[in-house]
């Protein structure tokens, strides 16, 4: 069953530890529709600023679908419906006001494969600052590209290689120059929907290394298939089934304490 608004303020407050955090985004009573099919079930959730929140449940459960509602992805499916409310900073960004490609810089998102433009490393990560006009000088764009390879943890590997194409990085360094792309618009959300998933081991861990130094900076929400990497990046996970948010706490305490069986049946492998 969906917790309630007020239940879902509650399991930050109690989960926090004492931690203080402010609301970053958060939705109530979402329900999304796909044609006459219901895939999420009024789902009610706080997102902490500066915190990594992991969404976790078996394929199909409305993880992707409930990321995506978080900067307006889902308006590009025309059979896609949308009810409820989701806030940003206190606002609705489903108001009619407010331009989606404007919410989608404040938004970034990762998706679980690799992604690059056809374009040089360089013009991966200078597109969104060009079309945003963030940069008034050559000067100013090299700048932000530098900075945003640099917090992607990519730089080095590519200063001498900026002209050449971002597809011809290995899997691991387009992922990372994905996550510099996003960066690059500062953003103040980064939703990463199963971005480890197409990578190796060695290139999955320097993109959790990544995932947290970014949270000192940005606000995070990872769709992951791996609890073990739910249960290392995230201070905060969901667990999803059927649609639903059935719980939704401190990360250590879903993983060892959950409150209800079927998190624990899930987390124990009796279903998934």
């Amino acid at each position: 069953m969906a917790v309630s608004a007020e239940e879902s303020r509650d399991a930050v407050q109690d989960a926090g530890g004492g931690v203080t955090g402010e609301v970053k985004m958060a939705t109530r009573g979402l329900d999304v529709f796909y044609g006459e099919n219901q895939a999420l079930h009024g789902v009610d959730i706080d997102i902490l600023e500066s915190k990594v929140t992991a969404l976790i449940g078996p394929s199909g459960c409305g993880k992707s679908t409930f990321l995506r509602c978080l900067n307006r992805m889902n308006d590009i499916i025309e059979t896609c419906r949308v009810e409820g409310e989701v806030t940003f900073d206190g606002a609705d960004i489903y108001d009619r006001a407010i331009d989606p490609v404007q919410l989608r810089a404040r938004v970034g998102m990762v998706f679980q494969k690799p992604n690059p433009f056809p374009k040089s490393i360089y013009e991966n990560v200078a597109y969104g600052p060009k079309i945003h006009g963030l940069a008034n000088s050559t000067s100013e764009l090299d700048e932000i590209v530098e900075v945003s390879l640099k917090r992607a943890g990519l730089f080095d590997e590519v200063v001498d290689r900026m002209a050449e194409p971002g597809t011809s990085l290995s899997g691991g360094q387009q992922q990372r120059l994905c996550i510099a792309r996003a960066i690059a618009v500062s953003p103040e959300v980064i939703l990463m929907d199963e971005p480890c998933s197409a990578l190796d081991p060695i290139a999955t861990a320097r993109v959790e290394e990544l995932i947290d130094e970014l949270r000192a900076r940005y606000t995070i929400v990872i769709v992951t298939h791996n609890m073990q990497q739910a249960a290392r990046v995230s201070q905060f996970t969901a667990f999803f089934h059927l649609g639903e948010i059935i719980e939704y706490g401190k990360t250590e305490k879903i993983f060892t304490d959950p409150a209800e069986q079927k998190t624990q049946d899930y987390i124990t492998g009796r279903f998934g």
